[in-house]
């Protein structure tokens, strides 16, 4: 075993305030980012407590699960939306925390405004009470969610007691087929590795894919570490990480941007660190990716036909027969061909500017099916922006996609954007639970922006690499 450290280690190790008799570590957090729907009670337990925010400066907020997509005048439609709204507005004010709201030009979805701004660096400690904090790993943090009551002991000290994750290293070596994307690389780690896997683990990933990702596509996979049971999960800082963070908002200026690169390089996982297991996943195994059942691990490649439930065994044989019963599948059936009623493209998974250039590649290539209802959502104001100086929102538009303004939308059902009875949802979000997107009955199948797209003018779940052409590369 190596005698080196691991990012994990080292980010840890610097933050460590001590070691409590629990076992745990008190951690300081570097970075917290709140919003509207975690934080109230804090808020509230903070003022029973008679306490203040002990670094207002650490802490950022924004609002993006309630907010409606066609309209932000207020007050909001949905009343208990306003007084969401109201309340972070009041808490920001009173304790003296950044809001980033719909008039700031900068709201947006928490894990795509946190590193757009500058904010999510390199070596931090980050914590949200949201579960795919695990995004900002990207960026070679520890990065994780937490609950309201972690969120109010941040608020008020600036730590947390935590137990250190063990390391599992996860490689992916050779290159991506065309057609495959950031997406369909997490689904088919979690897929091989199980919703469990990642149980007491910070997921390291590694490798010549991961080393070849932008910035954006290392927060897809990232964001989705969470799924898989991780802790969280990072990609190691490099070259490409300095370049995304320069001369945004918060990073470092000047002199002191090159001393934060020199060090941000240094925190990189030792070439000898010891690792609690490592996993090795070739990439020309990788198909466009798409979850069948109700949890992401439930996934199949477009190309295959979804497994048996007799293919399964123990507990994974009850989940694969409640998906089954759930979805409506019978033995035999295939993923591909499978009719949508929805498409929805955005969320903190897939709402980044990379996600809705892939997703309007395809969507030039058609007009959206006469039965399917299409959504696309940027995931931040700025990246709306973006948006519409390269002219996609008319791209989508002439296709038969609504554009919307930035927030959750369709990824969870604290919003208007919701599905209604059995529909079927082919979406780029992370998560396919019964009932996650406001249906009791609805049913949500997880895959790229650019097979949404692909579904969405086929009014039904098809190879994206067909419309592309197998030669084009993703």
């Amino acid at each position: 075993m190596g005698m080196g450290k691991s990012l994990l280690d080292k980010v840890w190790d610097l933050h460590t305030v001590r070691e409590l008799d629990s076992g745990q570590t008190q951690l300081f957090i570097g970075l917290h980012l709140i919003h509207e729907v975690t934080s109230p009670q804090a808020f509230a337990m903070l003022r029973e407590a008679g306490l203040g925010v002990s670094f207002p400066h650490r802490t950022y907020a924004t609002v993006d699960h309630i907010i409606p997509t066609d309209s932000h005048a207020r007050p909001l439609a949905d009343g208990q939306a306003e007084v969401m709204m109201t309340e972070i507005e009041k808490n920001c004010r009173e304790f003296g925390v950044e809001f980033f709201g719909p008039d700031s030009g900068s709201q947006g979805i928490v894990h795509i405004i946190g590193p757009e701004l500058g904010l999510t660096q390199p070596g931090m400690t980050i914590a949200c009470g949201d579960s795919h904090t695990s995004t900002h790993g990207a960026f070679g943090g520890v990065a994780f969610g937490i609950g309201t009551s972690q969120v109010r002991d941040v608020l008020a000290s600036q730590c947390l007691a935590m137990h250190r994750p063990r390391v599992r290293r996860i490689e992916v070596d050779g290159a991506l087929g065309p057609g495959v994307y950031a997406k369909d690389v997490i689904l088919h780690i979690i897929g091989a590795l199980g919703v469990d896997g990642g149980v007491g683990y910070a997921y390291e990933y590694a490798g010549a894919v991961f080393e070849k990702m932008s910035i954006e596509e290392r927060m897809t996979v990232c964001n989705m570490s969470i799924e898989g049971g991780a802790r969280c999960g990072y990609v190691n800082p490099d070259e490409t990480t300095i370049e995304y963070l320069r001369g945004r908002r918060f990073s470092p200026k000047g002199e002191d941007f090159d001393r934060a690169a020199q060090w941000w390089r240094g925190i990189a996982s030792d070439a000898d660190a010891a690792y609690e297991d490592v996993v090795g996943i070739p990439a020309q195994e990788i198909a466009p990716t798409v979850t069948w059942g109700i949890n992401p691990g439930q996934v199949v490649g477009v190309d295959a036909p979804i497994p048996g439930v007799g293919s399964f065994e123990g507990d994974d044989r009850a989940v694969a027969e409640d998906a089954y019963a759930y979805m409506g599948w019978k033995d035999g059936d295939r993923i591909a061909g499978t009719r949508i009623d929805v498409a929805f493209i955005g969320s903190c998974t897939n709402g980044r500017i990379s996600d809705l250039r892939e997703a309007a590649r395809v969507a030039r290539r058609g007009k959206v099916a006469g039965h399917v209802k299409a959504l696309v959502v940027p995931g931040s104001a700025e990246v709306a922006r973006q948006a519409e100086a390269e002219g996609l929102p008319d791209v989508f538009r002439d296709a038969g996609f609504e554009w919307r303004l930035p927030g959750c939308s369709m990824c969870l059902a604290m919003n208007p954007d919701k599905l209604q009875g059995r529909e079927i949802c082919a979406s780029s979000s992370n998560r396919n639970f019964k009932g996650r997107q406001g249906s009791p009955s609805g049913r949500t199948l997880l895959m790229s922006p650019a097979m949404v797209a692909a579904a969405a003018l086929e009014g039904a779940v098809s190879d994206v690499r067909d419309i592309l052409g197998e030669g084009e590369s993703a």
